[in-house]
């Protein structure tokens, strides 16, 4: 048979070429299995002789391929690096044969059966180690969304006695500080006083939206107009507006409406304006905001644009994820309370970002009362 030549000559090439690929092999710093990586491929090289010699089957090249996906997966190491060694055996043992002077009759046939043996093991090792990253990435995502879920339950119930214990005096300060201001409205820093107090209950107010009883205490369907809004909030904004020296221009439909609850939307158009001013104060020079809102059909598009630092690309996809925050002192609920708002409404809120601008861009179907369960809880 004239494969038998041939298996004798790479038996006695063994030796040498698992220490070629020992010497050239890519190994991870942290992969705790990197001092015997080379046995998989001399496990490998054994599976080829054994395939020449009709001694291993496809069945046991798919068997092999598995425990070494395994393996490696457990090691934590790259796809690509895991493909590159696999390809690395191949080269070597296909320069062996074309360096060891062996005739084209007998050569051909044994370069097409060793690149069968390697895509074999090539085709089951990378399906089995996608799938057990799969796995591993659906684990951890499960986690993930159980401590989420954990997190925003704790909170839900902080936020419910948080209500009681502040919020009922804090109204109570609002109100005498709007009394002071009638009977002496010459007192200076009044008006300062009266706009922190509006910062810390829209503070107070995010965190309420987060638990069921905040979203249903807040809920209260009306038609309004945007642009009014929007008046209404930047109004609101003022103090921090000259204080960071934003330019903020205005495009804004007058007949564009919206029906839900007005004061879940203020609290979301306050939240992306506030970040957007976070924003402009980490960059020097120019800084612009720009508002857009159109109506176009039964539909409402609001867009608002910042020229200030870019979302980073690895982040965008999680900013509106419960507690993910990249500030120092951030609660990483913003952006979170203004999806389950803008959801709530039966809308969609998407962020594009670089180095030029970021844009949050929200659009609404108008709609003329909350569903079933959302008017129960009214």
């Amino acid at each position: 048979m004239f494969m038998d030549p041939l298996t004798v000559f790479l038996d006695e090439q063994e030796e040498k070429i698992v220490e070629q690929f020992k010497n050239q092999v890519v190994v991870s710093e942290h992969d705790h299995l990197k001092d015997r990586i080379h046995l998989n491929g001399q496990a490998m090289y054994r599976m080829v002789i054994g395939y020449f010699r009709s001694e291993i089957t496809e069945e046991d090249i798919r068997n092999l391929a598995f425990k070494v996906a395994c393996k490696r997966n457990q090691a934590k190491i790259n796809i690509a690096d895991f493909v590159h060694n696999v390809c690395l055996g191949r080269k070597l043992i296909l320069d062996c044969l074309q360096e060891g002077g062996i005739s084209a009759p007998v050569l051909l046939p044994a370069l097409l059966k060793i690149n069968e043996c390697f895509d074999i093991f090539l085709v089951h090792a990378v399906s089995k180690y996608t799938e057990l990253k799969n796995r591993d990435l659906a684990e951890k995502q499960m986690f993930i969304e159980r401590s989420h879920k954990d997190r925003l339950t704790i909170l839900g119930q902080l936020a419910s006695s948080f209500v009681h214990e502040f919020r009922n005096p804090l109204t109570s300060i609002i109100g005498f500080s709007k009394l002071i201001r009638e009977d002496h409205p010459e007192l200076p820093y009044l008006h300062i006083i009266e706009n922190e107090l509006h910062q810390l209950n829209y503070s107070v107010s995010q965190f309420l939206l987060v638990s069921k009883k905040g979203s249903a205490v807040l809920k209260n369907d009306e038609i309004f107009n945007v642009h009014q809004l929007f008046e209404e909030i930047l109004a609101f904004l003022y103090p921090t507006i000259v204080d960071v020296n934003a330019e903020i221009t205005c495009v804004i439909d007058p007949a564009c409406e919206l029906t839900g609850s007005r004061d879940e939307i203020r609290q979301v158009l306050i939240n992306i304006i506030s970040n957007a001013l976070d924003a402009l104060q980490r960059i020097t020079g120019e800084r612009l905001i720009s508002i857009e809102a159109s109506q176009e059909g039964k539909q409402a598009n609001i867009a608002i644009s910042n020229n200030g630092v870019p979302i980073p690309p690895d982040v965008l996809p999680v900013i509106f994820e419960p507690f993910f925050t990249t500030k120092e002192l951030g609660t990483g609920i913003g952006l979170y309370v203004c999806k389950e708002i803008i959801e709530r409404h039966e809308g969609t809120i998407t962020c594009e970002s670089s180095d030029e601008r970021t844009t949050f861009t929200m659009c609404f179907e108008q709609i003329h009362a909350f569903h079933e369960y959302d008017k129960k809880q009214v």
